[in-house]
């Protein structure tokens, strides 16, 4: 954990200087980072711009270096997943787990096609719809998949011709520093330059003159940033930003079946995914039996290291996501709302928080309205339908969704009427390399995965080739 190097034209890069990593289950610096120097990004810029004429010239070499990068992930998993847990906090096992679907995320977009559409093609023209690629591709990650969101980035862009430089969060960049690392004897040098430093050098990248798109996961805040930040250049942007996702209860769903999948939606990752379940409409009728069954279950969670065997969940990530965690359950506390289960940090060294659900709130709670991004859920009681998904629907995000109940048509046309970018029936954080993924409202711009995710990184051009 001693020793970590930014990856700039294939080659090991140290800096000027550096800056420290917590591990969040301890609150201790465990290790030391390259903090980027502005010099050192132009390096990385003119490096990624050197390689993109000839990388983008040779689709078939692409294919091979994704196709092999692939496989550097899957064999490399075991020793990656240790330097992830002790940035991320996530468990062994998760964390095992982000380091292969990287891999597999890689692997799919080595295999997608690349569409070609002929549009014409009659004596007196044949014309081609092409998708090109853009230069240089800005990608910043966020710290709680920072390796399998990188992945979400670099799979479409090198496929499409792009070359990329990566900057992961200041919380987490340890493992990102890994994969560059791991990927210089995989990819050409200068197709892949991975820096690290603070939120002045994720400013540095967006205002940069090279990169052509820029491929952000973040906060909403940081996001508006960045898109005032490109507008000048007018950069084409990629924004996946918050979200506060609603699941709504209906009436004929059987409690027992549901909490338990209810329950992981909301806890995957300890709660610090931006499309996880952040507050669930339960009726009347449901409310107390669903309430309890969460609250059992959070009571059970094993909680504590992510090096540990048997742990679930490990801390908040970092210092400042627990403490608006802790605040926004003080407030609701405050407000009338109850503790049916947690309620409270843990004592002891790191970041821990115990698995807490929280009933008698409404919307107009905090713990309702924002994004808690962490071990908290509000259970909100409704009484009427139409208004539960007014209610849903009545917030500045719109990423996700889901609708639960037996009778799964009538569950699909209510999810139907979900104002967000993904909608499930009976599940949640459903995610697949094939499958778009995006937000309404502020949840973002553009979305990512599938062949969507891959038009992203690209410009149309139409090849019009006249006949005589």
């Amino acid at each position: 954990m001693s020793h970590f190097t930014m990856t700039i034209a294939g080659e090991g890069v140290t800096a000027p200087g550096t800056f420290g990593v917590v591990n969040p289950a301890t609150g201790a610096e465990h290790a030391e980072a390259p903090d980027c120097s502005r010099e050192q990004l132009d390096e990385a810029m003119a490096s990624a711009a050197d390689a993109f004429p000839v990388w983008r010239s040779d689709e078939p070499a692409r294919r091979a270096a994704l196709l092999a990068a692939a496989e550097a992930l899957f064999a490399s998993a075991a020793d990656l997943a240790p330097v992830l847990t002790a940035e991320q906090g996530k468990c062994l096992q998760d964390a095992t787990m982000e380091i292969i679907g990287t891999g597999v995320w890689l692997k799919y977009f080595a295999e997608l096609e690349l569409p070609r559409e002929v549009i014409q093609d009659d004596a007196r023209a044949f014309v081609e719809v092409v998708r090109r690629p853009m230069g240089v591709v800005a990608a910043i990650t966020p710290w709680n998949f920072p390796v399998l969101l990188a992945a979400w980035k670099l799979g479409p862009a090198l496929l499409a011709g792009n070359t990329v430089v990566l900057k992961p969060s200041p919380y987490t960049p340890l493992t990102t520093l890994r994969l560059g690392e791991l990927l210089r004897g995989v990819l050409p040098p200068g197709v892949l330059n991975v820096v690290s430093g603070g939120d002045r050098l994720g400013a540095w990248m967006t205002e940069h003159p090279v990169p052509r798109k820029i491929s952000f996961t973040g906060s909403v805040p940081t996001g508006k940033k960045v898109a005032a930040s490109a507008a000048p250049d007018l950069k084409r942007v990629t924004l996946e930003l918050g979200g506060n996702d609603p699941a709504i209860v209906l009436e004929d769903a059987d409690v027992a079946a549901v909490a338990d999948r209810l329950f992981a939606g909301a806890f995957f990752n300890n709660g610090q995914t931006c499309s996880a379940i952040k507050r669930v409409y339960v009726p009347d009728a449901l409310h107390d039996d669903l309430v309890e069954a969460l609250a059992e279950r959070a009571r059970s969670a094993r909680v504590g290291n992510g090096m540990d065997e048997g742990v679930q969940y490990g801390p908040i990530q970092n210092r400042p996501q627990f403490e608006r965690v802790s605040e926004l359950v003080a407030d609701a506390l405050a407000g009338g709302g109850r503790a049916a289960a947690g309620g409270r940090p843990i004592d002891g060294p790191g970041y821990f928080f115990e698995p807490t659900i929280v009933a008698g709130v409404d919307d107009g709670s905090r713990i309702v309205d924002e994004e808690q991004f962490g071990p908290a859920l509000p259970v909100v009681r409704y009484s009427d339908l139409e208004d539960a998904v007014a209610r849903a629907n009545g917030t500045e995000f719109g990423l996700s969704g889901s609708v639960w109940g037996t009778d799964t048509d009538r569950a699909a046309e209510v999810a139907a009427r979900l104002e967000c970018g993904t909608a499930w029936v009976n599940t949640h954080v459903a995610l697949a390399p094939h499958q778009p993924f995006g937000g309404f409202k502020w949840s973002g711009l553009g979305v990512e995965n599938g062949p969507w995710g891959l038009h992203g990184f690209t410009e149309l051009q139409v090849v019009h080739r006249a006949k005589s």
